[in-house]
This record gives C-alpha cells, sequence and structure tokens, in this order.
C-alpha cells in the first residue's frame, strides 16, 4: 500500500509538473505570438511636430522591393527552353516572391509579416519618424491586464505622409493585412464585403481588443487599402472605390509580356512578367490613416477614460476627429463600406 501510494504520489505530481508545462506554452502562444499581431501609436502627443514627409522614400523602397519580387519570379522560370508556352508568368509565384521580396523574408506566409515589416520602416525612416515611448504616451496608465500587448513591446513610430500623421504599423497592416483580405477574395470566395467584416472580427479579437485593448479604425483603412494594391498587381477585379472612367484607364502594375529576343532565341513565344506601373502610395493614403482623425475604441470604459485624460494632459484643445474635413472625404471615397473602415465619430460627420 506504501509503494502504491507512492506511485500514486509521482503520477500526481507529473501530472500537475505537465498542467504547468501545459499551462507555460499557451501563454508563451498568448504572449510572444499573439502580441505580435498589434501594435500601436500615439498620433495626439506628436500631432503639434513638423516632420518630413516620408511619401516619396517609402515608395522607393517599395518599388525597389516590388521589382526585386518580380526578379525572383522571373528566375524561377529561366530555363525557357523546357517551358512550355503556357508555363509562363505564373501568377502563384509571382504572388509568393512579392510577399518575399516586400516583407524581406525568406517565406511569403509564416511569421509576423506586418510587425517585421513596421520594424524595418522604423530603422529606415528614422530621420523622418517620431519615437515615444509608452511611458511618455497617452497610453501610459493601461496596464498589463487592460492591454498586455501593449505593454510588452514599444509603440510604432509615426510619419508624415502628405500632411497626414500615421503610424509606420499601417504599413504593415496595407502590405499583410491587405493580402490577408485579398487571399480571402481571391481563393476562399469571400466578397470583398465579407472581408471587411472578418477583418474587423479579427481588430476586436487578437489585433485589437484581446491583446492591446484598443480597437483602431485606422487599421481597418489600411487594410482595405491593401487589399486595393494587391488587386492592382494584376488588377484581375475593378478597383471598388474608382469610377468607370478611373477604372478604365486604370493599369496594373505588373503585366506579363512578350520577351522579343528571348523569343528569338528560343523560336518560340517566351513571356515574363514586366513592372508596368510605379508605386505610388499617395494612391492610398488618407487622412483617415490618422488616428487623430479616424478614432479608436476602447474595450472597456476605464482604459477609454485612462486615455482620455492622458490626452486632455497632452493637448488640452484636442478632440477626435481632429480634422473633420478629412472624414467627409473618406465618407466619399469608401462609400458603402465606410460603415466598416470608419469610427462613428468620423462616419456621422457632416459638413457646416
Amino acid at each position: 500500500m506504501l509503494l502504491n501510494n507512492g506511485l500514486l504520489g509521482v503520477e500526481a505530481l507529473l501530472f500537475i509538473n505537465m498542467q504547468k508545462i501545459v499551462v507555460l506554452c499557451v501563454l508563451i502562444n498568448v504572449f510572444v505570438f499573439q502580441a505580435g499581431f498589434a501594435a500601436e501609436i500615439d498620433s495626439v502627443t506628436p500631432r503639434k511636430l513638423k516632420l518630413d514627409n516620408s511619401r516619396t522614400i517609402i515608395n522607393t523602397i517599395f518599388n525597389q522591393r516590388i521589382q526585386e519580387g518580380i526578379q525572383k519570379a522571373n528566375a524561377k522560370q529561366d530555363d525557357f527552353g523546357k517551358i512550355e508556352k503556357d508555363e509562363f508568368c505564373n501568377e502563384e509565384v509571382l504572388y509568393t516572391e512579392l510577399r518575399k521580396a516586400i516583407f524581406q523574408s525568406f517565406t511569403a506566409s509564416w511569421g509576423l509579416k506586418g510587425y517585421d515589416l513596421d520594424k524595418q520602416l522604423r530603422r529606415l525612416l528614422a530621420r523622418q519618424s517620431y519615437s515615444l515611448s509608452l511611458n511618455d504616451s497617452i497610453y501610459r496608465d493601461i496596464g498589463y491586464l487592460e492591454g498586455f500587448s501593449l505593454n510588452i513591446k514599444e509603440l510604432s513610430d509615426v510619419v508624415n505622409v502628405n500632411d497626414h500623421l500615421i503610424g509606420l504599423d499601417k504599413i504593415g497592416h496595407f502590405f499583410a493585412e491587405g493580402w490577408q483580405y485579398f487571399e480571402l477574395t481571391q481563393y476562399e470566395d469571400y466578397t470583398l464585403e465579407q472581408a471587411l467584416k472578418w477583418g474587423k472580427e479579427q481588430e476586436s479579437g487578437k489585433f485589437g481588443y484581446t491583446t492591446t485593448g484598443i480597437f483602431s479604425f485606422s487599421d481597418l483603412v489600411a487594410n482595405l487599402n491593401g487589399w486595393r494594391f494587391w488587386n492592382k498587381i494584376l488588377l484581375k477585379e475593378k478597383d471598388p472605390l474608382k469610377g468607370g472612367i478611373a477604372n478604365f484607364f486604370n493599369r496594373p502594375y505588373i503585366t506579363c509580356e512578350t520577351q522579343i529576343i528571348a523569343s528569338l532565341k528560343h523560336k518560340k513565344r517566351v513571356k515574363a512578367w514586366e513592372y508596368n506601373t510605379q508605386f505610388e502610395l499617395s494612391d492610398y493614403v488618407d487622412g483617415t490613416w490618422d488616428e487623430g482623425n479616424n478614432c479608436n475604441s476602447y474595450d472597456d470604459p476605464i482604459i477609454e477614460e485612462k486615455v482620455t485624460s492622458r490626452i486632455k494632459n497632452v493637448n488640452s484643445d484636442f478632440t477626435c476627429p481632429d480634422r473633420a474635413e478629412d472624414c467627409l472625404t473618406s465618407q466619399d471615397k469608401y462609400g458603402d463600406y465606410a460603415k466598416y473602415v470608419l469610427h462613428p465619430s468620423c462616419l456621422t460627420v457632416t459638413k457646416e
């Protein structure tokens, strides 16, 4: 009996230890992996700063990366003699190589692509951006239990793009979550409206409320515009934010073109991807990428009160939206989709 009791005691101890290991693994998953999904910015504290326009340098970075992705996609089919004519310009390879190039990653899907890109841009745009620590921000009073992701990593930086104060995390959302929206509509038969609903659910979960306690409508604006970017790669669908005439003149970023010299050399029609239209950030960014106009929502009134109190200390005259005209412009721009990407206070702004 003593032996049996001893064995039972050992088994119980092992069981308890296994439970601890499981709990630890869950916590690691939550704090390391989920926390990486969400970054926040303070768009109030630096409101009156004069920052250089970062549009040109951001355009340069991503035009170079898109070109790199095209070159690598074409390199996958460099043995033209063995390729049949219907095998040129593989779209799946193109999308894969573009994502790897844009995110500067060895993989197209694994990892925290948007957050990694955000961190890259903080380094590349250090001279043009404004960096602020959490302890000096309007979120300094949010505790670990209220927003654990917010407390275990730094805030993202803000930059000026065409006189709009936006977080570099929005560029990460644009390319990474924009791709997720595009993937849903391209491969899983979602409509764009369904993808927008899905995105809003994610912001209510691991991208927002669950990890930081903050729901960012500006993230959703960046996501939608990211879908527009990925759609414009080959432009298989009309841009839903453009009218008939604008869509008629719209051109894809990349086209599959005949390579004359290679065709003559191999005595058959050889085609490859070519960069047809340069990426221009101004085609996407507007005043509602700015959280000072497209306001945040908060997980509970206590968090909102803490943030509101800090905002009053930083800038007693600040009210959101800061520039109501940007909300009016975006109401027109997003039309039927506005209800998915604009905060109610921005959505209900009217002309005076």
